[in-house]
């Protein structure tokens, strides 16, 4: 690296470049049926159980429930994480080299196998593709119908396209109908075992087939039994690998925070972020051109059976991204301030694609897919579609891994390491941040990593980013005009003080450069605090075309995401990006 530049001064190196649960949140036991009233008590020795109580005391053992803090009369579960089963601590990835690939995916694509979508999966591979997308996850709604016989059938078109596009690592996954909570990704690695493993995790562990949409505590532990089989299956040998990320999780204010902590703590193997920006991001659109709907139809309210702490305007998007990730000091950023992973993402959340001219062929119904598990092929030629809310798989959003190589094994691994950074629109081609002792001659760690230093040492942020020089998909060059760096401290016993914190007030914009006018690639050296104390770091970065001011956050973050106007969002005159954090940790 060049130093004839002065620190925090930016230089070029020019290189030649659906559905819903019920989901009421009362915690109480008065809704427990007795076998799980009992099972819950510990006051009550295994000994003094009958075998069903005992049986339902081992699955809430299993998820951390008893054991370790009961549900009983709390606000949320707290589980306590399981030990000396050969897991990782709930700390990041310490240290790590400069990432060799950064490979766009999406982990949230819908096929002709979800009873709201209709595209082959020949269809969004290829498009995915084509689009610039290395890797994909074929994510079918979980329900009766995919338990039944969905799983099953999409396998052969999965591997055929595997086959077909041997440059494009395709996953097979699913949707999941979380216990007492919205959607969420599951995967697994390709293998002998992916079909039999997401077919019992869906007819065991989907709050829809099972019923168990409501939000009590013993739906809620089995969400976290569910998080733990698959850790299990990974134990056990059955699959390589296994993740879990949550879909659109303010969408409709039934992800709790005390959940969420929850999911992450049952196995951090398995429960590793969730989509920072949702899908649907053409359904902003205004009518005419578009669905004139809300962007990633987020256009609720609170009800019932929203967790009531929640402001309105987290039922929005902002910027497009979901206000869990947007706020600044917000959930997103509580989580990260008690020094435990949680990684985000961008999908499409493709089901019927903006702009297409394909529909379902006719005789396709409800009753005829309920049969068969599938619509018929997409027939083609028909009018163009303004009214969907979608896009094609990487046409919009792209979600960026750090990976070792390209392989399906260090894409999610990348993905738990939390190697990653998401944009929209193609807002630039490249992100590399890394934080280092300052002086030190090597790369120092990359993003999801923790640096440990001795107690006091002078640090720097080495941010590395290439400008957009091609046109997106809309036929236009984004620029980068600004990039943020956003700085929380870390408090480790916040995770146990307040399961349902969704602030991190110690958590700012520290600072700004302008980056318009920018070409190839150009480095920012940034001196950060010395290391008195553990923090992290993260950035964002924008058009800077924000079309209303801040909002309800404009006192903390003036110059943050506007909140998305219903109706009217254009999503390609409002691009960001977002990184991972990196977290510093100081020892004397």
């Amino acid at each position: 690296m060049c130093h004839s530049h002065g620190l925090d001064e930016p230089h070029d190196h020019h290189h030649g470049h659906g559905h819903t649960h019920s989901h009421g949140h009362a915690h109480g036991t008065d809704d427990l049926d007795p076998d799980t009233a009992v099972a819950l008590d510990t006051s009550i020795a295994d000994g003094e159980l009958s075998p069903s109580q005992l049986s339902r005391r081992s699955l809430f053992r299993s998820a951390g429930i008893v054991g370790g803090a009961t549900a009983l009369g709390m606000v949320g579960v707290t589980p306590a994480m399981a030990e000396g089963r050969g897991r990782p601590a709930t700390t990041p990835a310490a240290g790590g080299g400069p990432v060799r690939h950064w490979l766009a995916g999406d982990h949230h694509i819908h096929t002709q196998f979800s009873s709201d979508a209709m595209y082959r999966v020949i269809d969004q591979v290829q498009h995915g593709a084509a689009y610039g997308l290395d890797w994909m996850v074929i994510t079918d709604h979980g329900g009766a119908t995919h338990a039944r016989i969905g799983v099953e059938l999409v396998n052969p078109d999965i591997r055929a396209a595997r086959e077909l596009l041997p440059d494009t690592l395709v996953f097979q996954g699913l949707e999941w109908n979380i216990p007492a909570a919205e959607h969420g990704t599951v995967f697994v690695a390709p293998g002998p075992n992916e079909v039999s493993v997401l077919k019992q995790f869906e007819t065991d562990y989907d709050g829809g087939v099972n019923g168990w949409g409501a939000n009590t505590p013993a739906n809620e532990a089995h969400a976290l039994a569910g998080i733990t089989w698959l850790g299990a299956q990974i134990d056990q040998r059955r699959v390589d690998d296994a993740l879990f990320l949550a879909n659109h999780p303010a969408r409709q204010g039934i992800d709790s925070p005390h959940e969420i902590r929850a999911w992450r703590d049952a196995d951090p193997r398995v429960a590793v972020g969730f989509e920072g920006a949702p899908g649907h991001q053409a359904a902003g659109l205004p009518a005419g051109f578009g669905p004139g709907s809300a962007r990633g139809y987020y256009g609720g309210g609170p009800n019932a059976n929203s967790f009531p702490g929640y402001p309105l305007e987290s039922y929005r998007t902002w910027g497009g991204f979901d206000w869990m990730t947007a706020t600044v000091g917000g959930l997103w950023d509580s989580l990260l301030a008690e020094g435990k992973p949680w990684s985000i993402s961008a999908n499409s959340d493709s089901h019927v694609n903006w702009g297409d001219t394909s529909r379902r062929p006719d005789g396709s119904s409800s009753d005829q897919f309920n049969r068969d598990g599938r619509y018929g092929a997409p027939v083609h030629g028909g009018a163009v579609n303004l009214t969907a809310g979608d896009f094609w798989p990487g046409f919009y959003s792209r979600t960026h891994v750090g990976s070792d190589a390209r392989s399906y094994l260090a894409v999610m691994k990348g993905l738990r390491d939390g190697r990653v950074w998401v944009d929209h629109g193609r807002l630039v081609k490249n992100v590399d941040v890394s934080v280092r002792v300052h002086g030190s001659r090597g790369p120092g760690v990359p993003l999801g990593s923790t640096l440990q230093v001795r107690y006091g040492a002078r640090l720097e942020l080495v941010i590395r980013i290439t400008a957009q020089d091609q046109p997106n998909w809309a036929q236009f060059v984004p620029e980068l005009n600004r990039v943020d760096l956003i700085q929380g401290m870390v408090d480790p016993s916040a995770a146990d003080a307040d399961r349902d914190s969704f602030v991190a007030p110690e958590t700012t914009v520290v600072k700004q450069w302008d980056t318009s006018g920018r070409t190839g690639t150009f480095e920012i050296v940034h001196r950060l605090p010395n290391a008195y104390d553990p923090f992290y770091v993260r950035l964002r970065g924008t058009d800077g075309n924000r079309s209303q001011p801040g909002f309800l956050g404009a006192s903390i973050d003036p110059e943050g995401p506007a909140m998305d106007v219903v109706g009217d969002a254009d999503p390609w005159v409002d691009l960001w990006f977002y990184t991972n954090p990196i977290w510093v940790v100081p020892t004397r």
